[in-house]
């Protein structure tokens, strides 16, 4: 007997846990991992201890993935003012993002399962993520991307040995066409936008966190505030179930308050959470494509969690994406991508608010690494 099932965050309708990719029949939403031999209260005993959806542990697949270091932020922080600002190096994972996380728990599952082809659509960092992974793991990779994706991320991709389908257009373009290829050939969609088992592998994120700060004092309690660049929020989904069980638990008190940060001419959850007038015609390319998404799967899951942790969701325009870019290099000798920069500028404009103190403990991801997609000159 599987000791997970596939649950609707919205219904808590549930179902056998698959490899499908197919949403709640009833809701519409992408499923989440539910662990069934355990109630909530009992999920996480221990913060070294991250309850898995694998069965066998020899049908992991992995290259070295999480325990990413934090470093205090000194000069941004003493000029936005924040006195306590840490980011949390994302981009040292294997392949150089975040998405390593969540691709090491789906392509595992997908092992586990006798899969021996997948399809997935990205525009970069997952790619090569999903890329590598099936590459270890002996799965055959069929990478669909946006035609004019960072020349940088396409070539990384290509390295791990994927056969690559660019699509000229929309990012829901890429996505369409797919789902058309994986319904044609009857091949696994293992998609990080929908599949359960990418967001279950990113809750590592808030154990690390939870280890870093309160097991190992790195500033001797939880940060108050963590702040994500999201576009389909499957870090900060991860992140607030892996607080979620800790604090269920009874390992930490409260759940720091979690904010969206997008850039203003992709901002469907900033719009949506502010009540403000959005839509997919008001889209148009942004400098940070990781988070280039008009229409999330998960977006109903994304606000109802800003909305528990008391958070916030604010755009940010291109200026100052890449001026934050260009602050976290040469100030603090930390080259991210301009996704990743762009949670930087969110939090500059949540402090300009008064939403974030200059006493509060701040955490913000670096989810990528800037010679993904370095600045224009």
């Amino acid at each position: 007997m599987s000791h997970i099932e596939l649950r609707c965050p919205r219904c808590g309708k549930s179902r056998p846990a698959d490899m499908s990719a197919e949403v709640c029949l009833d809701c519409g939403l992408p499923l989440d991992v539910a662990y069934i031999t355990h109630d909530e209260t009992g999920l996480a005993a221990d913060v070294n201890a991250i309850p898995s959806p694998i069965h066998e542990p020899g049908s992991m697949v992995s290259l070295g993935e999480g325990n990413t270091p934090c470093v205090k932020l000194l000069t941004i922080g003493g000029r936005l003012p924040l006195s306590q600002l840490f980011a949390k190096l994302e981009f040292l994972n294997p392949t150089g993002s975040f998405k390593d996380r969540g691709t090491a728990t789906m392509v595992s599952v997908a092992r586990e399962h006798g899969v021996t082809e997948l399809v997935e659509d990205s525009s970069g960092n997952a790619g090569a993520s999903v890329s590598a992974y099936a590459a270890r793991a002996g799965i055959k990779s069929h990478i669909f991307v946006p035609a004019d994706a960072p020349e940088a991320k396409l070539r990384q991709i290509r390295a791990y040995g994927t056969e690559i389908h660019p699509i000229a257009g929309t990012r829901e373009a890429v996505t369409s066409a797919a789902v058309a290829f994986h319904q044609q050939h009857g091949l696994v969609y293992a998609s990080h936008m929908l599949s359960p088992y990418f967001a279950e592998g990113t809750k590592a994120f808030g154990y690390e966190v939870v280890q870093q700060f309160v097991v190992q004092q790195l500033n001797g309690a939880m940060p108050d505030h963590v702040v994500f660049p999201v576009g389909n929020g499957s870090l900060l989904i991860g992140a607030f179930q892996g607080f979620r069980e800790l604090q269920a638990s009874g390992i930490i008190d409260k759940i720091p308050r979690l904010h969206a940060v997008q850039a203003r001419n992709v901002m469907p959850l900033v719009a949506a959470f502010n009540n403000e007038t959005w839509s997919l015609a008001d889209a148009t390319k942004t400098v940070a494509g990781g988070i280039s998404v008009a229409a999330p799967s998960r977006q109903w899951q994304i606000l109802e969690i800003l909305r528990l942790t008391a958070g916030s969701a604010v755009a940010v325009d291109e200026s100052s994406i890449l001026r934050m870019q260009r602050d976290l290099a040469e100030q603090e000798g930390i080259f991210a991508e301009p996704t990743s920069a762009a949670a930087f500028a969110g939090l500059e404009e949540l402090a300009s608010q008064g939403v974030i103190q200059e006493s509060d403990t701040v955490l913000v991801p670096v989810t990528g690494f800037g010679l993904k997609d370095e600045p224009p000159r």
